[in-house]
């Protein structure tokens, strides 16, 4: 299923628009700084002329004159270009880590009934028997094992292979920020395996998460907001991390309610990237976005697995990640509201976490103590059933998520 553009322009002032089958070949760029831009990450490989790469997924870039409004260029499946680069990697991406985290849960189910890492019927759960936390686990490996799969396929197999050396040039390039993403989501998840068997109190799990942030951050991976203060990136990337991981954290309390939050957040991440000819990273979201769909049916509606703190530490880690690596804003694309992109499509889960410390903090209580205040709770309070609850939680982030490809 390849991809062709449909103009929707509903009576918007004409920009100039310029569109290209292929990325361009390497030149220099000015590195973009947007509310989640990193400092030189991007992924932005544009290296080959038209006649040298078939590619099905159109690269639009824009001149937009002084006071026209952007224009949307959607896409609608052309099947025609199905297994075309980059679409085939889109969807070897989506579907591997889909199949692969699917099919590994019961393993790691089995497994996790067999030591004992189950969350127990109690206060605030409505489950009435124990629930193995084996979606993080299984999540990981459909993220971790198709994507090594694919690097070993790439660099040995296919290294002489016509597109391979757009992948093969993002990863020498970013291979350390590739690394240490990887170990990242990978000590994410062991944090909440630690928190999940052993109930970690809550100052040894916050070291934990800020170790991982700053880790990340010295790899490359930073936010610039536009200041170029070294200390600033470093701070303002670690209070993203640190922010955006417990936000998704706290919402994983109803089934499939964090899961499919991620899924939505990477899949938008993904699709945005992909729209700007950012390979890598639009990769990397369909891979976590199949990874988390992979894990969809055994937590929703009715759930023989939870995320545990492994899962939701992981989705609200690379969720973080995510918003970090496109270029939401540069001189050749400068659409200053692209900024705000990260944060619409992350409405929910950030406005759940202030509204719910200020609630604690106005009660008098500790903000990381759990309580039945989120906004999960309060609907069904308001007389929705939990399944009803999650929907429509999920309906409004869609919709967030749609708002940020008009910012």
């Amino acid at each position: 299923m390849g991809l062709t553009p449909l103009w929707l322009m509903r009576g918007w002032p004409g920009p100039k628009a310029v569109c290209a089958l292929t990325p361009h070949p390497p030149q220099s760029k000015t590195r973009g700084a947007s509310t989640c831009a990193s400092a030189g990450s991007g992924f932005n490989e544009k290296l080959f002329p038209r006649r040298d790469l078939p590619v099905s997924l159109l690269h639009c870039t824009e001149k937009i004159e002084k006071n026209h409004l952007p224009f949307i260029c959607f896409f609608l499946f052309n099947p025609n270009d199905a297994l075309k680069f980059p679409t085939n990697i889109y969807l070897f991406a989506f579907a591997s880590a889909a199949l692969v985290s699917c099919f590994s849960l019961p393993l790691w189910r089995r497994w996790a009934n067999r030591v004992g890492l189950v969350d127990d019927p109690g206060h605030r759960k409505i489950h009435e028997s124990p629930v193995p936390l084996a979606g993080g686990l299984a999540a990981l490996t459909g993220l971790i094992l198709p994507l090594l799969t694919a690097a070993i396929a790439l660099f040995v197999f296919f290294r002489n292979e016509t597109n391979s050396e757009l992948l093969i040039h993002g990863f020498n390039r970013r291979g350390i920020e590739l690394g240490a993403i990887l170990l990242g989501a990978i000590g994410m998840v062991i944090l909440g395996l630690l928190d999940d068997k052993h109930e970690l109190k809550p100052a040894w799990k916050f070291f934990g998460q800020l170790v991982i942030a700053t880790l990340v951050a010295a790899s490359g991976v930073r936010i610039t907001l536009f200041v170029p203060n070294v200390a600033f990136s470093y701070f303002v990337t670690i209070l993203w991390i640190l922010t955006v991981t417990n936000a998704l954290n706290f919402l994983d309390n109803m089934n499939g309610l964090c899961a499919g939050l991620g899924v939505i957040a990477s899949a938008s991440f993904a699709f945005l990237a992909a729209l700007d000819g950012q390979y890598l990273v639009a990769s990397l979201g369909f891979l976590i976005c199949g990874a988390l769909m992979g894990f969809l049916p055994h937590n929703f509606p009715k759930a023989t697995a939870f995320l545990g703190d492994s899962g939701s530490h992981l989705v609200g880690f690379i969720c973080a990640v995510l918003a970090i690596l496109p270029h939401f804003y540069t001189k050749t694309n400068p659409r200053p509201l692209a900024v705000l992109a990260p944060l619409v499509i992350l409405a929910v889960p950030l406005f759940d976490l202030v509204s719910v410390v200020l609630i604690r903090w106005r009660a008098g209580k500790p903000f990381y103590v759990g309580d039945t205040n989120h906004i999960s709770h309060r609907l069904v309070r308001s007389g929705l059933s939990p399944t009803k609850s999650v929907l429509l939680i999920w309906f409004v982030a869609s919709l967030c998520a749609a708002l940020a490809f008009f910012c």
